[in-house]
């Protein structure tokens, strides 16, 4: 694969980077942020096509967790957009910025359980995508056809791209949020949830959408267009479902054909991970201006209505080509990213390297398990290892790519050390019921890995997710003995593997012996994400 190509395939990351009062502000729970709780945001939007500018509302509907005194609340907009505090107060507000923040100095008390909100105006010229999805902002396209196609990508830089809010990963709004968005009467504009009324007024419509579970502010996305909608539905394991397609008018009839994987990807990933987390919000998928994004009941959808990705597959196995991946892969963060979210961005790992494996479950299920082992081995060609996978806590910075398929390969070898599927499954699936609607750490994940599969995978996350080392098992024979030990790996690593249809424990300095029988011939397993090296005797 070339370098190019997987550039394009995950997002940016920085190899060396000095970090900024400015990225502490963005990333860690400051003073500012932990004293209140996040309750709903209820925003109205409207973009301007020609101008490339967006005016909006947002009221902020919050919780006080304990009890403060004259405290001042962040509040996150980047610039170059700007903004009125339409409740302020000057007698009990004191309004400044810095930057990308908003700070609200409080001149009175608070009690804990107090409930309070700030509504806010905002306005201006966004920040536009370059090159979106991996570059962060407002897209202003036009269909075929001419007419105005407009949404936003901004899962790495966050929804304070052009909306106030308070934008860190582990306060999400547990109540959910209305959004209306405001379009010519020509268009449409499609958000997440489920619509619940359109007005028209003065040649204008305005879209409402609302949805009732908590959601991850980066998924908190408009999309205008002129889309044509089609529904379906599912039946699964917490009732019917709702599949709301919105596409735009020239691609109805590929969309309705494409759009069948979206069942058997339903199927497979509720038997892999449990009920889909969001039924009270629907399922979604809009046509967007990028390639796609995970965006919670509103997955964005720019595939050219072609299997693979871009037509392409990343294994190299032609497996890949059987399925769309953006279908597949964004709907799979459905469970992991939007029902599981990491409280950091440095722990995106959860979000990556669980869906990059979903690929691999659904190839399981859709075709056959063999089919599924080579899809994800081929997919190891993308990996680099340049840096961890885990990136710097507490500045919003993201580690290596790696974390897609290097990831997905570490859990494929946990689920061979697991070596029994069923019980597999029920981790995965009691993942999303136990951490249903949260926000995670890593701890807190492979902790819960290890407790439920009775095996201590705390060398393997290390090895795997915090340096950029990948096991070697060197071997040789004697006789009828297969002596092997591991090496490049982290101090009292522990995975045990398969080998001549044993499983053992092999060690890091000592050599593991193992006595063949006649003729036995010594397999290697490629399920795991090891390297192999054959060695001289000793």
């Amino acid at each position: 694969m070339k370098k190019t190509f997987l550039f394009l395939l995950i997002s940016s990351f920085s190899f060396a980077q000095t970090f900024t009062k400015q990225d502490t502000l963005k990333g860690t729970n400051t003073d500012f942020r932990n004293f209140w709780d996040v309750k709903k945001y209820e925003l109205t939007v409207e973009p301007n096509f020609q101008e490339q500018t967006i005016v909006g509302e947002n009221t902020i509907y919050f919780e006080i967790i304990k009890d403060i005194e004259n405290p001042t609340f962040q509040i996150d907009l980047q610039q170059p957009m700007d903004f009125k505090l339409i409740n302020d107060n000057p007698e009990l507000y004191k309004v400044d910025r810095e930057g990308d923040f908003i700070f609200i100095s409080s001149k009175k008390k608070y009690k804990k359980g107090e409930k309070h909100n700030f509504k806010f105006s905002f306005f201006g010229k966004p920040t536009i995508a370059i090159r979106p999805p991996w570059d962060g902002g407002w897209v202003f396209a036009e269909d075929n056809n001419g007419n105005p196609w407009m949404s936003v990508a901004q899962e790495g830089n966050g929804a304070s791209l052009w909306l106030p809010i308070k934008d860190i990963w582990s306060d999400e709004p547990d109540q959910g949020i209305i959004m209306k968005i405001i379009t010519p009467e020509e268009l449409v504009g499609v958000g997440n949830g489920k619509l619940i009324s359109t007005t028209q007024s003065n040649g204008k419509k305005t879209w409402t959408w609302e949805v009732k579970n908590p959601i991850n502010t980066y998924s908190i996305v408009p999309t205008i267009g002129d889309f044509v909608n089609f529904k379906d539905h599912y039946l699964g394991e917490k009732g019917n479902l709702d599949l709301d397609y919105w596409v735009l008018k020239e691609n109805l009839s590929k969309a309705e054909k494409q759009f069948q994987q979206v069942k058997p990807m339903m199927k497979a990933f509720e038997y892999w991970f449990g009920p889909y987390p969001f039924y009270e919000d629907s399922y979604k998928i809009v046509e967007t201006p990028y390639l796609g994004m995970e965006h919670q009941s509103n997955v964005a959808y720019g595939n050219h209505y072609e299997n693979g990705y871009l037509g392409r597959d990343l294994s190299g196995t032609g497996v890949g080509l059987h399925w769309d991946f953006i279908i597949i892969h964004e709907s799979g963060h459905e469970w992991f990213a939007n029902n599981i979210t990491a409280k950091d961005q440095a722990d995106m790992w959860i979000h990556e390297s669980f869906t990059s494996y979903s690929e691999t479950l659904f190839t399981e299920n859709f075709m056959d398990k063999n089919s599924a082992n080579s899809y994800v081995q081929g997919t190891r060609r993308a990996i680099l290892n340049d840096i961890p996978i885990i990136g710097k806590y507490g500045v919003r910075n993201e580690g290596s790519g790696d974390m897609y398929y290097k990831g997905a390969n570490m859990i494929h070898t946990i689920r061979q050390v697991i070596d029994n599927d069923e019980k597999f499954r029920q981790i995965l699936r009691g993942l999303n019921k136990d951490f249903y609607h949260q926000t995670v750490t890593t701890q807190q994940i492979e902790n819960y890995i290890s407790q439920h599969s009775g095996t201590d995978f705390s060398s393997v996350f290390n090895q795997y997710l915090r340096t950029t080392k990948i096991p070697v098992l060197e071997y040789y024979f004697k006789g009828n003995k297969l002596f092997c030990r591991w090496n490049n790996v982290v101090d009292n690593f522990f995975l045990p593997i398969k080998i001549a249809n044993k499983t053992i424990i092999p060690g890091i300095d000592k050599w593991k012996k193992i006595r063949l029988k006649k003729n036995q011939t010594f397999e290697l397993d490629k399920n795991y994400f090891i390297n192999y090296k054959e060695i001289k005797e000793n």
